[in-house]
């Protein structure tokens, strides 16, 4: 962008036989005067400075969330045609947002050193395992937890998982 500006900041004399150059100072000094600053516009009126910039602040939260989403949520692009599956899956993707900022929330909170995307990483490992074994003996196994883990949940003030409940779980659909 500061290539953009030069041109109206440096004036070249492309008449003279040997190059000649000099610098608007006017251009320069408003150039100087908006350095590091950044201009909103609007065509809305009855606003006040402030809301504004609470809107602009807004946007950039909004757009914050859709990035969580992609990267750390690992929501892709659906394509639905009917509307209670548009509704279905822009309620899902909101969910995803509210849980991943109470997560974000709680880890600050308990000033734990992972960020969400990493919480979430570390959690993922974590598996249930449920063998039938020729229809008669039935296996189950849960990975172990290991201190990382215990760290996250101890941060999201959340119990570890117990063989036991997920299986009560699983039997009642949850």
């Amino acid at each position: 962008m500061v290539e953009a500006h030069l041109s109206s900041i440096i004036e070249v004399d492309l008449k003279s036989d040997l190059f000649t150059w000099d610098i608007n100072e006017a251009v320069l000094k408003r150039h100087e005067t908006l350095d590091g600053k950044l201009v909103l516009l609007t065509n809305v009126a009855d606003l006040a400075a402030t809301e504004i910039v609470d809107r602009y602040k807004s946007l950039a939260d909004i757009e914050r969330g859709f990035r969580v989403l992609k990267s750390d949520i690992e929501i892709g692009p659906v394509f639905h045609r009917l509307p209670e599956r548009i509704r279905a899956h822009a309620g899902i993707c909101f969910l995803a947002l509210v849980l991943h900022r109470v997560m974000r929330m709680r880890l600050r909170k308990a000033s734990a050193e992972f960020s969400p995307a990493r919480s979430l990483e570390l959690l993922r490992r974590i598996q249930h395992h449920r063998i039938n074994l020729n229809g008669t003996r039935i296996v189950r196994g849960l990975s172990k937890i290991d201190d990382l883990q215990a760290r996250v949940m101890r941060a999201l003030g959340v119990p570890q998982p117990d063989i036991n409940t997920i299986d009560r779980q699983l039997e009642l659909g949850l």
